[in-house]
């Protein structure tokens, strides 16, 4: 099908109003007695591109992908109040089996149904269908996030549901940025905010379409001094540009109406982030006046990412999709922190260490759609792909003379290779209301360590290690339409954790890897019932189990597979709007008068237990037997949004080994925030408070210590804009 631009055919609407409007004035034709002959006239088709609704589900067929018989959420950040400082917390209220692991810094964690969350390294993340960590196996750290305010909505499947994004067991989360406007040739507009603890967020864009290109542009600084003490100062610089192009069609290039059968997106990020690390607390000190305490004042971290993205997409017939990407840059990591010190203790060392990690790029992804029928029965869709990746990745750690110091000489350092082939298809059958997916995805990873200087192994000799792994994982989908507006779903897929560049090669001077050490495997399943009603009230309530076989951990001085672990639970989500589910009901308009009402509210229901190895019988980290959120939105006519939520999270652990000073009590937070548009699109005020009940809690333990969370806080500003 090919599709014209909607403002194409709001352009074609008024002269096909004067045509008919018009026509009594025109001289008329000698009439034509239709009784003694049939006419036909041509057919003129007019098409376009569906612009998509606020859904809280992803549709069984999008683009390449196939969704059907799979468990999906989509966040759409455009319908709810601006949330200014990534603030994760507020940004996954709406969205069940999801754990935010707050800390002071900047950087992201989020665990998934109790597996770790520590950067996200469990999970697929992508922005743009393109993998963000700084690399995908070695090292799979999601270090870097797009700012908010670039972000359009959140995909997220749950679980091996995600096969065909890659092959980790906890999902994929795919942030898809917003594309260049297209009803104007320029628009900009700037957002600037100030809070608590010398808070300042800028972020200013451009965009808007020149046929047949399209282009938007950003630049984003945000920085802060936090509530520590000392050392949690941060601050965030990036911009990025995203540029289309839709040549028109032959035909429509000589009569100027022509419709694109292709696109062309390139796009080009660029990111840098400082911040302090001001360590960690006993738990006396967490839980008293004095939790604004530094213990590390000269610890620091750096990234700095340049990254290129280019798709190709292709509407090569009514039925068949082709997209095309490649993508690849530069990631830089770089880290110093002071030598010695225990649990939440300040540290008794001279001395630091300086760790800097690079990670060059470069991938390779096409995929390919084509819908058909079968034996009468229309929408089988047929999708298949390969992703091809390779990483160079050196690594330098060197000791400073002084805890301040931001080098020294080289301790170790080590060359790291990553060449990644993974071929997938998934075939989706429908049979009136049933449908089946199955789908099947074949890894090969070739992984090479090698150290080539190591100051610790005196009577070792380096590490060098080769490895090729070859995996196949199935995995099936299936869904039963009990009306159209519910649905029955299941899916059961395998997923596996590949080695980590230390656990191939540890950098420890005594450290060893066992012989026989696998990779970490794991199966999933959902089974779940979904539902919409009167276009007002979405809920999805579902069943899963996640088995955990072969998990890779350290046992003394040795890597080696420590067990197996069973993670199994329930999930929850409803929403609704009431005042639009009163007018569809009731046939009024109230929603116009006063706008809309809308409570939400989801819950996650966790029981995890190890049940092999070293933690036989304990829980495994993160891992809460309940995660609860809910609260309320209010809007009217995209003129006020205003949301006051809420996150409890009962009592868990910070380590496997669920240590008495790691554990985490049970807390409960609420967040208030609001948008108030004053003058059309023009002039617009935001705000919040987070924490706004000024909650003492703690989300994150490491072996350093408690990183407290922040008390109560608030943030305000303005959005100025301009359109053409």
């Amino acid at each position: 099908m090919r599709c014209r631009s909607v403002s194409q055919v709001l352009f074609a609407l008024p002269l096909l109003w004067v045509t008919v409007c018009h026509a009594e004035d025109q001289p008329q034709p000698p009439a034509v007695d239709l009784s003694k002959k049939t006419y036909r006239l041509k057919e003129v088709r007019v098409q376009a591109e569906a612009l998509r609704a606020s859904e809280p589900f992803l549709p069984d067929v999008e683009g390449t992908q196939l969704y059907a018989g799979k468990k999906t959420a989509v966040i759409d950040l455009t319908a709810q109040p601006a949330i200014v400082n990534n603030n994760y917390r507020q940004l996954l209220e709406k969205t069940p089996g999801l754990l935010l692991s707050e800390e002071t810094t900047p950087l992201l964690s989020i665990g998934y149904r109790g597996l770790a969350p520590d950067r996200l390294q469990f999970m697929q993340v992508l922005k743009d269908g393109v993998p963000i960590q700084a690399e995908l196996f070695g090292y799979p750290e999601a270090y870097y996030t797009p700012p908010f305010q670039s972000i359009d909505r959140i995909e997220f499947i749950h679980g091996g549901a995600s096969l065909m994004y890659g092959p980790q067991p906890g999902g994929a989360l795919n942030f898809i940025t917003k594309p260049p406007a297209t009803d104007t040739p320029f628009a900009a507009y700037s957002e600037n905010t100030f809070g608590t603890d010398e808070l300042f967020s800028d972020y200013t864009a451009v965009t808007g379409t020149l046929t047949p290109f399209g282009y938007r542009g950003y630049f984003h600084e945000r920085q802060g001094n936090g509530f520590r003490e000392t050392g949690s100062d941060f601050e965030v610089l990036g911009g990025g540009v995203k540029v289309t192009y839709e040549p028109p069609t032959p035909a429509g290039a000589q009569d100027g109406t022509g419709t694109a059968d292709s696109r062309l997106t390139l796009t080009y990020d660029e990111y840098h982030e400082e911040h302090g690390e001001p360590g960690g607390l006993t738990k006396a000190v967490a839980d008293s006046e004095g939790r604004d305490r530094t213990t590390r004042v000269n610890d620091r971290f750096r990234l700095a990412r340049y990254y290129g993205t280019l798709l190709y997409e292709q509407h090569m017939s009514e039925d068949t999709e082709l997209a095309f990407r490649t993508f690849g840059g530069y990631y830089q990591r770089w880290s110093k922190r002071q030598n010695g010190g225990g649990f939440g203790t300040v540290p008794t060392g001279t001395t630091n260490s300086i760790q800097e990690q690079d990670f060059y790029t470069l991938g390779v992804e096409p995929r390919l759609r084509h819908t058909y029928d079968l034996f009468g029965q229309p929408g089988q869709a047929l999708t298949l792909g390969l992703l091809t990746y390779f990483s160079h990745s050196p690594r330098e750690d060197r000791t400073g003379a002084t805890a301040a110091a931001d080098s020294g000489p080289l301790s170790s350092s080590s060359d790291r290779n990553m060449q990644y082939l993974s071929l997938f298809a998934e075939q989706l059958f429908r049979v009136g209301p049933f449908s089946l997916t199955p789908g099947v995805r074949l890894e090969h990873i070739w992984q090479h360590v090698k150290e080539t200087a190591n100051t610790s192994k005196t009577s070792v000799p380096l590490g060098d290690e080769d490895e090729f792994d070859f995996v196949p994982l199935f995995g099936v989908g299936a869904a039963y339409d009990v009306t159209p507006a519910m649905r029955l779903y299941s899916n059961v897929s395998q997923s596996y954790r590949p080695k980590l560049f230390t656990q191939s090669v540890p950098t420890g001077a005594t450290q060893v890897v066992n012989d026989d050490l696998e990779e970490g495997k794991s199966w999933t399943v959902d089974a779940g019932i979904r539902g919409r009603a009167v276009q007002a009230i979405n809920w999805d309530v579902s069943y899963f189990l996640l088995r955990f076989e072969d998990q890779v951990g350290t046992a003394g001085n040795t890597v080696a597979n420590v067990g197996d672990a069973i993670h199994q639970g329930l999930e929850l989500a409803v929403d609704a709007d009431l005042v639009g589910w009163y007018d569809a009901t009731r046939q009024t308009a109230y929603q116009d008068r006063w706008g809309t009402i809308s409570p939400f509210f989801n819950l996650m229901l966790l029981d995890a237990k190890f049940t092999e190895g070293p933690q036989d019988g304990k829980t495994p980290q993160y891992a809460p037997q309940y995660t609860m959120r809910f609260g309320v939105e209010y809007a009217f006519k995209d003129r006020v949004k205003a949301r006051i939520g809420s996150t409890f999270v009962d009592d868990h652990f910070g380590d496997d080994a669920n240590t008495a000073n790691q554990t985490i009590p049970s807390y409960n937070v609420w967040d208030l925030t609001g948008e108030v548009r004053l003058y059309k699109n023009y002039v617009s005020l935001v705000g919040g408070i987070n924490n706004l009940l000024n909650e003492r809690y703690y989300a994150r333990v490491t072996s350093g210590g408690i990183d407290p969370a922040y008390e109560r806080n608030n943030y305000g500003g303005i959005r100025v804009g301009v359109k053409f």
